[in-house]
């Protein structure tokens, strides 16, 4: 549900990111201006609130795996920091989309 919820807000920003005139973008009605930021504030929280879910799950798992097996550690602290880097890069990503967003206002 959650992962529904993310992209059908990250599918809108893509259609808000498109190109406008500056003339066009100058007059949007303030309506549409504060859906702008709520959307780009509800999307980073969103993308913030999953990394960081997925992030608590990834390293759990690895610690579990470690204490398990202690020997294993050397062989589990690669793959454990590459899967970190893309869970951040995913928020990052929707950073990146929100600051587009709010410079559309």
């Amino acid at each position: 549900m959650l992962v529904v919820i993310a992209l059908a807000l990250l599918g809108t920003a893509v259609a808000l990111a498109a190109e406008q005139p500056a003339e066009a973008a100058a007059g949007l009605p303030a309506e549409v201006k504060m859906a702008i930021a709520i959307g780009a504030g509800i999307g980073i929280g969103i993308a913030a609130f999953g990394g960081a879910l997925g992030q608590g799950r990834g390293l759990a798992a690895a610690l579990e795996g470690i204490a398990r097996n202690p020997a294993a550690a050397g062989k589990m602290f690669g793959p454990m920091i590459i899967g970190l880097a893309m869970i951040e890069s995913l928020v990052i990503y929707a950073f990146v989309i929100a600051i587009i967003m709010t410079l559309k206002i």
